[in-house]
């Protein structure tokens, strides 16, 4: 592929400022360069300047519009100090995509309430510092549209208590959010994605990463995502076609939201064909997932 391969028309975002946090790796790295494949000036923000910088450069030689800058989301001083520049330098900050988190595993017992606030300041708070700056420094005057990251909640996520409580409110303040706001023609929603096949999955231990390969087979969808999979959804709700949508968690997950607590299982099937537009994804195969 020579470029992005988005089911978007390329110049659906030519006017638009988009801040992505969490810009650098995994899913955010490719919703940045989806966005700006489709014309949007892209700011991608993190804690680490390297990826930032190689995420550019790659937007950048694809022919994109692409600015960085280094953000720690759990400082609120950092992401007032950076969205106020972001905000005078570029006029407004038409979209946001609440990316940046994350995450361990471990069963409830085993975390203790130190880790158990670092993960709900890093993904709950997080979200709230940066969607209050971008809220207080433009899209009230200019309204915007705002999707924020959740994961696959819907019925209890073992081994994910802290990540849990943190994007069930994460969800909820969006819904409260699209309420209070829809009067500065503002929209909030999320997606809520399954097990992606991403650098994300990586950070688990490999005995975890099997076991998701292993269980995404009895999904509906019968196969991981695809990190192409979750950007699409994302540049839907921030686009135009989406004006009508707010307030809403749109599930990118195979599945596997509705499939769980079945009686019987999902017939044995091959997987659904999937969709990955990003050209530089990487190559999972030869890892403990999926091939």
């Amino acid at each position: 592929m020579s470029g992005y391969e988005s089911v978007f028309r390329p110049d659906l975002f030519a006017a638009s400022t988009i801040l992505v946090t969490g810009g650098g790796t995994g899913i955010g790295r490719c919703t940045a360069h989806e966005l700006a494949s489709l014309g949007a000036r892209v700011v991608i923000a993190g804690r680490r300047a390297d990826v930032l910088e190689a995420t550019r450069d790659e937007i950048r030689s694809d022919g994109g519009r692409c600015e960085l800058a280094v953000m720690d989301v759990r400082d609120s001083s950092s992401v007032e100090a950076v969205v106020a520049t972001l905000a005078g330098d570029l006029g407004r900050i038409d979209g946001l995509f609440n990316n940046a988190g994350g995450q361990f595993a471990a069963p409830a017992e085993q975390i203790s309430i130190s880790a158990w606030q670092k993960v709900i300041d890093l993904n709950l708070h997080g979200t709230w510092r940066v969607t209050k700056a971008v809220f207080e420094l433009s899209m009230k005057q200019h309204g915007g549209a705002v999707v924020s990251m959740l994961a696959d909640i819907q019925t209890g996520f073992v081994a994910m208590a802290h990540s849990s409580a943190a994007r069930a409110g994460i969800e909820n303040l969006t819904r409260t959010l699209a309420l209070e706001w829809s009067q500065y023609d503002i929209r909030l929603n999320c997606v809520a994605p399954g097990t992606i096949l991403s650098s994300g999955m990586a950070t688990y231990p490999e005995k975890l990463q099997r076991v998701a390969a292993e269980s995404a087979r009895t999904v509906p969808a019968a196969r991981l995502g695809t990190v192409g999979e979750v950007s699409a959804a994302v540049v839907f709700l921030l686009s135009p076609a989406a004006a009508f949508i707010t307030g809403q968690t749109l599930a990118v997950d195979g599945g596997s939201s509705f499939e769980k607590g079945r009686i019987f299982p999902v017939t044995d099937h091959p997987p659904m064909r999937r969709w990955n537009g990003f050209h530089r994804d990487h190559d999972w195969s030869g890892t403990p997932f999926e091939s």
